[in-house]
């Protein structure tokens, strides 16, 4: 295979990742505990979904901007700002459609200011700037640097207190933004602002797992270079977790580490698996997901929205639960058929060749 032949895999993880974002978002009361994030320290099943997309976002930097030499543009900055600022615009927009379709269309002294579509904005806008101004030699000592930084930041400052007037990640984003516009279900803002900074350390891995893939001569030894940075991250990841725990909530360095690691491990095993076995059949779905990705997020979020205010989601749910008794399982029947209902939004595109680029 060429080395600049697109791998099928890549569109598989990222349709993957997007149907798993999809269905840990939209369980309908007592769900699995591996369909629920971690409530402070750990990680499930879900936990992994959000790091993995970040992740793809830094193989997809480096193959993009590698069609240009990574040359600084005017042409290549200004896409590079017009799509930091929609992808920012757009997270904003499902917060305030959420809060209109409960009948405060104009509450934007409350609208919250993060959320998933942000943080990808700052770390997709963040990780292009780096890779066109970058000698990318210094990827990897930047990604130390900027955990090394994270980690002193959150040992000097409670990163880890379940307090919000402890904690250093709440108490930045209170005082920059005000507790009406910031996340309510958790001590601290999972999207916040300080987090960021290990999420572009996040999307920086990526990018590096993207030079290897685009660098790699064969798929063979594509497969290979993403097996052994997965496989060190891993365990670097694991030994620093004795001291730094996982944590979803604040983005801890050994959760960006463990979460690439495991992201890096599965695109090997996909490459193997499709690019190299041609055993691709069973990936068809996830491909459908994968052409379409964040354009069928932002719909399943918009969907959700109106489903849990028009109380259309109370009508599916108890059509199922009357034929599925246990609550858990009557819960993931209905995100699984909000899962397929997105499906055949992003296969109406996918048949008629429609690919929406956010």
């Amino acid at each position: 295979m060429e080395n600049k032949q697109r791998l099928l895999s890549l569109d598989i993880l990222r349709g993957m990742t997007v149907a798993g974002m999809i269905l840990v978002n939209n369980g309908y009361g007592e769900s699995f505990t591996m369909l629920g994030h971690s409530r402070w320290n750990g990680l499930t099943p879900c936990d992994l979904v959000f790091p993995f997309f970040l992740f793809i976002v830094g193989i997809a930097c480096y193959l993009s901007l590698a069609k240009g030499g990574f040359t600084p543009t005017p042409q290549t900055l200004r896409h590079i700002a017009k799509r930091t600022i929609l992808l920012f615009v757009i997270g904003l927009a499902i917060n305030w459609f959420h809060d209109a379709l409960k009948g405060d269309p104009l509450g934007f002294d409350h609208l919250r200011l993060w959320a998933v579509m942000q943080r990808i904005a700052l770390c997709y806008g963040a990780v292009s700037l780096i890779a066109l101004y970058m000698n990318h030699r210094y990827i990897v000592p930047l990604v130390i640097a900027l955990l090394s930084g994270y980690t002193l930041l959150i040992i000097w400052g409670n990163g880890y207190s379940e307090d919000a007037t402890q904690n250093i990640l709440a108490r930045a984003d209170r005082s920059l933004f005000g507790y009406a516009h910031l996340y309510h279900k958790s001590p601290v803002d999972p999207e916040g602002l300080l987090g960021t900074i290990s999420s572009i350390a996040h999307v920086l891995i990526g990018f590096y797992c993207g030079k290897s893939i685009y660098m790699a001569k064969s798929v063979e030894h594509k497969v290979m270079g993403l097996f052994v940075i997965g496989t060190v991250c891993l365990v670097a990841g694991y030994l620093l977790s004795f001291g730094l725990p996982l944590n979803k909530r604040i983005w801890s360095p050994s959760y960006v580490l463990v979460t690439c690691a495991l992201a890096a491990l599965l695109q090997a095993l996909l490459m193997w698996l499709i690019d190299i076995r041609q055993k691709n059949r069973w990936s068809e779905p996830f491909r459908v997901f994968g052409m379409n990705a964040l354009a069928l997020y932002v719909a399943s979020e918009l969907l959700s929205i109106i489903f849990n205010q028009t109380g259309i989601n109370d009508l599916v749910y108890n059509a199922l639960h009357t034929f599925i008794i246990p609550l858990k399982w009557a819960s993931l029947a209905y995100a699984l058929t909000f899962v397929a209902l997105n499906y055949a939004i992003g296969y109406a595109l996918y048949r008629k060749q429609i690919y929406i680029k956010l």
